[in-house]
């Protein structure tokens, strides 16, 4: 059976120490979609390790893992994220596996990604092979010019020996998956890039990543059985922040947000647009403790705009900008929540902020983060 950890905003909610968490009792731990410009940071024993391309569940030395299909692969990334991991200790050897139908990205695809970033603001994917990445080079050098700092021939070069050093982690990942889930003694736990309104359809177009970064980029990353999932958990930050450009509904200018990293309050119209999507059928409510020093605390639940009050939300960032969000203020708890074990540890104010959220979502929140180290998670059943 696999287990399902994705992201609900815009990304950085802190799926890193859940994952780890559920790693613990994981027997496959794969990436479905992304690639090195996604992340996870886990500390584990004082350690502090950061995962881009590498699934974090190579913290659990009784843990395989597997970079799907879906995942865009930059090899020189790759290498070099096993070689900081080896560096702290971590015994990497025969646990990390690359699908033979992964994309690979190339030096190439990075650079023009910055160039059009600064241009349009989009990014760029491709193919590893040499024809198309000589015709690709030699598009890109007329329409940048002197811009492009970079040798088709070099990274051709690198390649020939990336092939040989690749050979070991290469796998036919369909028969594999399809294997573990035929067996009802496998878990397998799938952690998720990026977030759901980073997704390519879904999320805050054209402020967006270039995959799939919901519930559908897992079944196509992976080819997963969708009749054979235990969970989905969406993974929700009390507080709402953004990764990259783009619309922030509740961002707060005033002394509040500076309080916040001039972020935002919850944006409980995003979370339950996400559920919507990604059929969530548990919640873990992350870093609580940054709400602890609040008297009252604001709660998006609705927009409205032209007087009208929207009922979802909009496609359309014109009317998204325009709208008017409306807000629903609890009490703070001002107390706190670091450290806290069980649910009843947690303030009665803080409680009713977790139980808002549920009622509003309907969905039950079953994880809640209460500060940095791995044992601050409270588990409910």
């Amino acid at each position: 059976m696999a287990t399902i950890v994705l992201g609900s905003q815009f990304g950085d909610e802190g799926k890193g120490k859940l994952v780890d968490i559920l790693c613990a009792s994981s027997h496959i731990c794969a990436r479905a979609a992304g690639g090195n410009n996604a992340g996870h940071t886990i500390v584990a024993d004082g350690i502090t390790y950061d995962f881009h391309i590498l699934p974090s569940g190579l913290v659990n030395p009784k843990c395989l893992n597997l970079i799907g299909t879906g995942v865009v692969v930059h090899i020189p990334s790759f290498f070099k994220e096993l070689e900081d991991l080896k560096q702290k200790g971590l015994n990497t050897e025969g646990r990390i596996l690359i699908s033979d139908r992964a994309h690979v990205v190339f030096d190439l695809h990075q650079l023009i990604d910055g160039l059009e970033e600064q241009e349009l603001g989009k990014g760029a994917i491709g193919t590893p092979n040499q024809l198309v990445q000589v015709t690709l080079a030699h598009g890109f050098q007329k329409r940048y010019g002197d811009f492009l700092q970079y040798d088709v021939e070099q990274e051709i070069a690198r390649f020939d020996d990336y092939r040989t050093a690749l050979q070991p982690f290469v796998v036919d990942a369909v028969p594999l998956i399809s294997s573990a889930q035929g067996s009802a003694e496998i878990n397998i736990l799938v952690e998720g890039a990026n977030a759901l309104m980073l997704d390519v359809d879904y999320g805050t177009y054209p402020c967006v990543t270039s995959s799939n970064t919901g519930i559908g980029g897992v079944f196509t990353g992976l080819a997963l059985n969708p009749f054979k999932i235990k969970e989905i958990i969406g993974v929700v930050k009390s507080y709402t922040t953004r990764v990259g450009a783009g619309p922030l509904p509740t961002e707060q200018l005033n002394e509040n947000g500076e309080k916040l990293q001039s972020i935002g309050w919850l944006d409980l119209v995003i979370v339950k647009y996400s559920t919507a999507i990604n059929h969530y059928t548990a919640l873990n409510l992350t870093k609580l403790d940054i709400m602890d020093d609040f008297p009252e605390i604001q709660i998006a639940t609705a927009y409205q705009l032209d007087g009208q009050v929207l009922d979802f939300f909009p496609a359309d960032l014109q009317k998204l900008e325009r709208a008017e969000v409306l807000y629903t203020t609890l009490s703070g708890w001002q107390k706190p929540t670091t450290g806290a074990k069980s649910y009843y540890d947690l303030p009665k104010n803080a409680r009713a902020y977790v139980e808002f959220i549920e009622k509003f979502v309907g969905v039950k929140v079953r994880y809640i983060g209460t500060g940095p180290a791995r044992e601050d998670m409270i588990m409910r059943s």
